[in-house]
């Protein structure tokens, strides 16, 4: 369900902007505008739809239009044309009083610079929303306190933002935009003033806490890298102008255009792509079955291993072709060949993660959920293929029957 619906938003900087808006709807380009003009196309009618609970990350390089669209969801910019419409409401038609309300209540923002009052300590910083909408004292003291404990600051309230490094200092900013209870955040370069391996931590900090109140966020970041961890959707903006919007995945192997394909050339799919991008189809049979059959169905499929099942998917083991074939000989039975220590993966885990687990199995990796029921199997070959790009080997949408 969309919670935010974007349609022809455009934004053109200058004292006649509407005048420059007749010329792009007769398609002349953001440059031909500027030159005759002097206005200039900030933002070039951008339409798309988000849904509730995403992270839907916006980005582009500088001067691309990301940091004026976030603004203008908001209304801190105004529209020269289009329409936003947040929860039924169009933000775009209402008036002072409302879009001073529908800020503090439906959509807050969490800035670059932390925007953090430093004659104020931290419990009076994340209640100063709340106290500006009349909120009682006792009432708003208790949802900060519950607001900075979530982002990882409970015992810190009396401190000054002085006194904190600048990840903490932006968990405070955080704090502060969840205090307000807010359907949507806003989140602008909030990041990118950070060390990177503080930047990282706040990744995984909004990640965590993402599972934990599933927020519609939009994020806006220059840093490929960055939205492609923690993006559910990527819109890509050049020049003011939506290029392609698409999942982090559909991004790296179906790109656009050359633009895009330039853009993301440099990106090391193993931390991109997990084993539910390369898992396949598993053969699978029960323990109650003999060598024999065994054997017979690896010979009908052409494979050399078997995944030993319960009724429920559950993984108990494997087989392999010729452990079946000495165990016909010897007259063993299946629960005597059986290989119990398999090598697992999460569906989930990188690429880069399962390297060494994938090198060093003597069978194709196996693919389990959380209650140990067997999803696919990884082979070798196919996270090679995958990492070249090979689109025949990475299933888009996470799925093996892909």
């Amino acid at each position: 369900m969309s919670i935010v619906s974007v349609k022809a938003l455009t934004k053109i900087f200058g004292s006649e902007p509407e005048k420059a808006l007749a010329m792009l709807d007769q398609g002349l380009t953001k440059k031909q505008i500027h030159e005759k003009t002097r206005h200039t196309v900030g933002v070039n009618r951008v339409s798309f739809d988000i849904e509730e609970g995403e992270i839907f990350v916006i980005m582009g390089l500088s001067g691309s239009g990301k940091s004026t669209l976030i603004r203008l969801l908001n209304r801190l910019i105004e529209p020269t044309g289009g329409e936003v419409w947040c929860g039924g409401e169009n933000v775009t038609k209402m008036n002072a009083h409302q879009l001073r309300d529908f800020r503090r209540r439906s959509m807050a923002m969490v800035f670059q610079k932390f925007a953090l009052f430093p004659h104020k300590n931290l419990i009076a910083n994340v209640e100063f929303g709340l106290e500006i909408r009349g909120m009682p004292r006792e009432e708003r003291r208790a949802r900060a306190m519950e607001s900075l404990a979530l982002v990882g600051l409970k015992g810190l309230e009396t401190s000054y933002p002085d006194q904190l490094s600048g990840g903490m200092q932006q968990r405070v900013g955080l704090a502060r935009a969840l205090a307000n209870e807010p359907d949507i955040l806003l989140m602008d370069e909030a990041f990118s003033a950070l060390d990177p391996l503080i930047r990282k931590d706040m990744q995984d900090e909004l990640l965590d806490l993402q599972q934990k109140m599933k927020k519609t966020i939009i994020f806006i970041t220059h840093d490929l890298n960055e939205a492609l961890r923690i993006g559910d959707r990527i819109a890509l903006l050049r020049d003011g102008s939506l290029v392609q919007i698409g999942t982090p995945e559909e991004i790296l192997i179906n790109p656009a255009n050359k633009y895009v394909e330039r853009f993301v050339e440099d990106v090391d799919l193993s931390r991109v792509l997990t084993a539910s991008h390369v898992m396949r189809r598993p053969e699978t049979i029960g323990m109650d079955r003999g060598p024999r059959v065994a054997l017979q169905l690896m010979q009908g499929s052409g494979i050399s291993n078997l995944y030993v099942v319960d009724k429920s998917k559950k993984l108990l083991g494997a087989i392999t072709a010729e452990d079946a074939l000495n165990a016909i000989k010897s007259g063993q039975t299946l629960p005597q060949i059986i290989i119990r220590d398999v090598p697992t993966a999460r569906p989930d885990q990188h690429l880069n993660e399962l390297f060494d687990t994938v090198g060093g199995a003597r069978i194709p990796v196996a693919v389990t959920d959380e209650d140990g029921r067997l999803l696919g199997i990884i082979v070798r070959g196919a996270v090679l293929a995958a990492l070249t790009g090979s689109v025949d080997h990475i299933n888009v949408e996470g799925d093996a029957d892909a």
